[in-house]
Formats: C-alpha cells, sequence, structure tokens
C-alpha cells in the first residue's frame, strides 16, 4: 500500500511540476510582452508592430517631401512670373507718356513742314508757340511740375550750384541768383535737380 501511494504522489508531484512549467512559460511569456497593443501570445521581438509603425513614419515623411516640393516648384513659378511681369511693365512703362507725345510729334513735323514753305515768321513763331504749349500742356497732365527756384534760398536737396557770384544786394546772399537748368517734379517727387547761380 505504501508503494501504491508513493506511486500516486509521484504522479502528482510530475502533474504538479508540469502544471508548474507551464504557468512559468505562460508567466515568461507574458513579462516578455509589454505592449498593450499586442495580444500576449506575440513577443516584442516579433517586427510586425515596429514595421507598421515604421512604413507609418515612412509614409508621414514621404508626404512631407511631396509637400515640400510642390510648395518650392509653386514659389519658382511665382518668382518667374512676377519677373517676367515687372520686365514687361518696365517695358512698358513709358507707354501712356509716349502716346501723348505722338500729338506734338505729328504738330512738330508739320511745323517743320511750314518752316520749309513760309517765310512769314510771324506765321512760323505762332507755329511753335502752340507746339511748345501742346507739349508743356501734355507733361503737366502727365504729372510734370517745373520747379521755381529763382530767388528761392539755396536748397542742396533741390538745386544743384554751378557756381557763386557777389550777390547784387544783402537779401540775395545764400539765394539763387538764376537758373541755368530749371528742376522738375513728377508727381511731387524730384526728377531733376535744378542747375542754379548763388549769390554769395
Amino acid at each position: 500500500m505504501s508503494e501504491q501511494t508513493s506511486e500516486k504522489e509521484q504522479v502528482m508531484n510530475e502533474n504538479a511540476d508540469n502544471l508548474s512549467a507551464s504557468i512559468n512559460e505562460d508567466a515568461l511569456a507574458a513579462s516578455l510582452n509589454t505592449d498593450d497593443s499586442v495580444n500576449g501570445m506575440q513577443h516584442l521581438d516579433d517586427e510586425v508592430g515596429e514595421e507598421s509603425e515604421l512604413e507609418k513614419l515612412q509614409a508621414e515623411l514621404d508626404e512631407a517631401k511631396d509637400k515640400y516640393i510642390r510648395l518650392v516648384a509653386e514659389f519658382d513659378n511665382f518668382r518667374k512670373r512676377n519677373a517676367k511681369e515687372r520686365i514687361e511693365l518696365i517695358q512698358t512703362a513709358g507707354k501712356d507718356v509716349i502716346q501723348s507725345l505722338l500729338d506734338v510729334l505729328d504738330d512738330s513735323e508739320r511745323a517743320q513742314k511750314q518752316m520749309e514753305t513760309s517765310e512769314d515768321l510771324v506765321q512760323i513763331k505762332e507755329g511753335i508757340n502752340l507746339v511748345f504749349n501742346k507739349l508743356q500742356a501734355t507733361l503737366q497732365h502727365k504729372g510734370l511740375k517745373k520747379m521755381d527756384a529763382k530767388n528761392q534760398a539755396f536748397d542742396a536737396d533741390l538745386h544743384e550750384a554751378i557756381t557763386e557770384i557777389p550777390a547784387p544786394n544783402e537779401d540775395m546772399v545764400g539765394k539763387v541768383i538764376d537758373e541755368v537748368q530749371p528742376g522738375y517734379y513728377l508727381n511731387d517727387k524730384l526728377i531733376r535737380f535744378a542747375k542754379v547761380v548763388v549769390g554769395k
């Protein structure tokens, strides 16, 4: 009987050892897998999760690269288009003024023919004055304004002194006595200095 009992104990011990080993294996597998998103039977050594994360990051990187390349291309196209428009604008900027001066050019040609065929000086002078007045009116209409420099105080921002001469009186010292070449404004912006003679 004691022999039978010892066999039972031995079988029970073996079963307990097997159960213990099985529990230890499951516990070891569970302790190896610390990722909550992966089921308990999958080990971290498996590359499936890592590959999917890597693929996701690679896709995001590719998308960012694509967006960057598109933005660079779009900016380059904008820059080229802007440069082309600027060149066209510069080339045609004077078109409006030139068109308005064509009438004056036509009148000048007519006056020139009149001078060749007529000897009436009064008529020639009138024709030249008409052309000159038309030219002045056209340029004034485009924003050109003549500077009034004579008898004004010398201003280096507006005037270019050609020479200095003794002033005829004390009031003219440091003032513009004579104007050699008039200065001009275009839409109130100085475009040519007046060349002047200053009293000292």
